[in-house]
């Protein structure tokens, strides 16, 4: 499994439509601020992506969010992930029929200090998070729709036969068992 960050993203092929859209961390002695959402932003922000609403989610160290089912929304919203505590571990696996990035699995790297971006996730994609800091993390969204119980789609990750690398089919105890030491990686 390779793990994408912003420092490798142009060596990684990235799944069509995936956006990451860096941050910069503004510091000073009063503390940080980081813009983390603005119109002007052309390639996560506009045609078809203007803002609709945002939420946040706190979740426990180790903890996969939809731990046995990837997470997908059929036909209009796009996620937009930021992560402004913690550090987690985006899957993003490809099954649209229609895409020349079909099959391909990319994981996405997000560390709120030292690696903050956004990641923009395409509608119709199998995605989901992890946690792989000690402490809580805490992910904000700024999904391209109002929620809809009928945008919000479970695929059973054996069924979806999305692969890592060496073939086998993508599971959360993978990436725990790989990245959930990643908190000491500077």
């Amino acid at each position: 499994m390779e793990l994408i960050t912003l420092e490798n993203k142009d060596n990684i092929k990235l799944i069509k439509d995936v956006v990451m859209h860096p941050y910069k961390i503004n510091e000073d002695s009063s503390g940080v601020l980081v813009e983390t959402m603005k119109r002007d932003w052309d390639d996560v922000y506009g045609k078809g992506r203007e803002f609709f609403m945002q939420y946040y989610s706190e979740t426990p160290s180790g903890m996969a969010r939809d731990e046995t089912v990837w997470h997908y929304h059929p036909t209009i919203q796009d996620d937009r992930f930021s992560v402004v505590k913690g550090e987690i571990v985006v899957a993003i696996g490809d099954n649209r029929e229609d895409s020349e990035t079909k099959g391909l699995l990319n994981l996405f790297y997000i560390n709120a200090r030292k690696n903050p971006y956004m990641v923009l996730i395409p509608r119709k994609t199998l995605h989901g998070f992890m946690v792989v800091s000690e402490e809580p993390a805490i992910l904000i969204n700024f999904p391209t729709g109002l929620y809809n119980s009928q945008e919000e789609g479970r695929v059973p990750y054996e069924k979806a036969q999305i692969k890592i690398s060496d073939g086998m089919l993508f599971s959360w105890d993978l990436v725990r068992k790989e990245f959930l030491g990643l908190s000491s990686v500077k």
